[in-house]
């Protein structure tokens, strides 16, 4: 990989790292307003999906990690 190749891929990595900190600001607010729910509506189908919504955005989280993490290994070969 050259040079100019990495470059390309750092900029990927900041956009990465970027998106993970978007998503993991809008779980935490998620998780907040689920939090505030009575309990009847977070045991409720609706609460059921809110958790759902949180779930996705986790595993969201985890697979940046993990591609950031693959980058960086690319990178530094």
């Amino acid at each position: 990989m050259n040079k100019r190749d990495r470059k390309e891929l750092e900029k990927a990595l900041e956009l990465l790292n970027s998106a993970s900190e978007i998503i993991t600001m809008i779980k935490e607010q998620e998780e907040e307003k689920y939090d505030n729910l009575p309990e009847g509506i977070q045991n409720s189908e609706r609460g059921e999906k809110f958790q759902e919504g949180i779930d996705n955005l986790d595993y969201a989280i985890s697979d940046l990690e993990t591609a950031v993490e693959f980058l960086n290994e690319a990178i530094n070969q």
